[in-house]
């Protein structure tokens, strides 16, 4: 499966029949129920395109019951659902397939539920954001092992775990789903399906594994199996101590090799690795008063004023050149309960660095990625502009090194195509647990912004960006050189995060699989109208 390019001309709008749009309304309000063209424009488009197809309704249940009343009336009326969380997918993820789609706003089901401390254990609506979890959390001592990507400022739990996601915790603690203890969803029909053991009540999910694992069915579905209503995530005490380090090395591969050392032992609770690209992106972006901003974030996550002001100074002291221009940093934090354990970690990884030749260097950035864990998503534009995307896989950590130097030399061969149209990349890596690295590629390219960039992006940085306009030829290009990126990794048998529409699936897997993936989809949802063409499935009813 290929991405498709952007419509050349706007779609036109389906209307609702009255009596489905009346029934809406009776069930969440009419308050909720929207058909504003430029909001549904908006939501019919993710970060990397806007749809073929415009949503005719967008409809923001509240609670569980409504959610499963909306989907009951929409499928009655044989209606395709999009679920959309806060809409900072790039794979086509809940973009309409049909002109008679209804998009779910889940942002209105964004409630903690309940904190146990004393099963560890807490339960949130689908649209929660992660900062809004580890907000309910901090107080308490507490937090997901997994907790959250750096666009947790607005990414919905719900969102991440239909997509899957990287980043904080996930070193030690793996992706989403790895900390989910139990699931409520809505299928199709509007029936309600809970997993797990549920303790004496039946509404106190305490395990995850009670018999097969139907939670894991409905990880990484991409909203194709259900709609996820409540998700109920483990808990764990939060780390008493942290520390940081950086590291410079000569090469992409050597920073791999050093970073998969470093992930069989466990060390880091979550590393960010970046190429000379994104350096030099990431140096250009920064403002002086995102400077001071960040300086003051990092004086307050510091457990003494003292600490605080001597970890900025050497930030402040280190300028934006402490980083060799053409070298490979990686970013790592260790946490743990013992001051010592953290030290011995933070020492191992330094005795790996120095075995792939890497220099340390100050760590400047992995202080401000932990202070600043959810900045404002200005990245999704480039430092003037430019749209921004990503491309990424999930490979072993015996074929990540020699899959980032096939990578590399298809972008040194495509460079002088790049640069006659402006096209600009970089590399951004990171561990998943002791057995993945993710290697994600992003480019930065001559095309103008549009409003789903306009409503994520802080105003006061969008007034800095220039509007670019179309730029078809070199956004073919990116959409080819994307595809060669995906080929690459399905060579070496890599997986993907947000599969969407965007990734292969169906046809890497063997037949026995696929009969069981249909037997699924026939029973959760037997009209195929749950984000149709997701993960492959055809749209519409599967032939049985």
């Amino acid at each position: 499966m290929s991405d498709i390019a952007a419509p050349a001309a706007p779609a036109s709008i389906a209307p609702c029949p009255g009596d489905l749009r009346a029934k809406l309304e009776g069930i969440v309000g009419a308050a909720h129920v929207t058909s504003d063209e430029a909001r549904l424009r908006l939501f019919s488009e993710d970060v990397w395109i806007a749809s073929n197809h415009v949503a005719m309704l967008i409809v923001a249940p509240a609670t569980t019951e409504e959610l499963a009343a909306v989907v009951a009336a929409a499928n009655e009326a044989g209606v395709a659902l999009a679920p959309r969380g806060a809409g900072m997918s790039y794979t086509e993820a809940y973009i309409p397939a049909t002109s008679d789609t209804i998009t779910i706003d889940t942002t209105r089901m964004n409630k903690v539920l309940n904190i146990s401390p004393e099963d560890m254990t807490v339960t949130v609506q689908a649209g929660c954001s992660w900062r809004e979890l580890n907000e309910a959390l901090k107080d308490k001592g507490l937090r997901t092992p997994f907790w959250g990507p750096m666009s947790g400022i607005y990414s919905t739990i719900g969102g991440g775990l239909s997509m899957l996601n990287a980043m904080f915790g996930a070193g030690h603690y793996g992706t989403t789903s790895e900390s989910v203890i139990a699931l409520t969803m809505v299928l199709a029909d509007g029936r309600i399906l809970r997993t797990g053991a549920r303790g004496p009540d039946g509404d106190t999910p305490f395990y995850r594994h009670f018999g097969p694992d139907i939670a894991g069915l409905f990880c990484g579905d991409s909203g194709t199996l259900g709609l996820k209503a409540e998700i109920t995530l483990r808990l764990i005490r939060t780390p008493a101590f942290e520390q940081s380090a950086s590291f410079s090395f000569k090469s992409g591969p050597a920073m791999l090799e050093a970073l998969g050392e470093m992930a069989r032992e466990g060390l880091a609770a979550e590393s960010c690795g970046f190429d000379p690209g994104l350096t030099k992106v990431r140096m250009k972006r920064m403002s002086m008063a995102s400077d001071v901003k960040t300086l003051g974030k990092v004086i307050s996550k510091e457990k003494s004023l003292g600490k605080g002001l001597l970890a900025a100074a050497k930030i402040a002291m280190g300028g934006r050149n402490f980083i060799p221009e053409e070298e490979y940093p990686l970013h790592i934090t260790a946490e743990g309960r013992c001051k010592e354990a953290v030290a011995h970690d933070i020492a191992r990884a330094r005795e790996i660095a120095a075995k792939f030749d890497g220099v340390e260097i100050e760590n400047s950035i992995a202080k401000i990625i932990r202070a600043m864990p959810f900045p404002a998503p200005n990245s999704i534009l480039g430092p003037e502009g430019e749209s921004w995307i990503p491309v990424h896989g999930q490979f072993s950590l015996s074929t990540a090194p020699k899959a980032f130097a096939e990578i590399r030399a298809y972008f040194d061969e495509m460079q002088e195509t790049f640069d006659k149209h402006g096209i600009f990349n970089g590399f951004l890596t990171s561990s998943m647990s002791t057995n993945a690295i993710i290697i994600e590629p992003v480019f930065f390219w001559p095309e103008g912004y549009r409003p789903i960039h306009e409503s994520m992006v802080e105003p006061d940085h969008m007034k800095r960006l220039k509007q670019l306009g179309a730029h078809p030829e070199a956004t073919a290009i990116v959409t080819a050189a994307r595809e060669k990126v995906k080929e690459i990794a399905r060579k070496y048998g890599a997986g993907h995060f947000q599969i969407g529409r965007s990734y292969a699936y169906r046809d890497r897997m063997d037949e026995a699989f696929l009969d069981v993936l249909d037997a699924v989809k026939n029973t959760v949802d037997p009209k195929g109208l749950f984000n149709p063409g997701g993960l492959g499935f055809p749209q519409g009813k599967i032939a049985q």
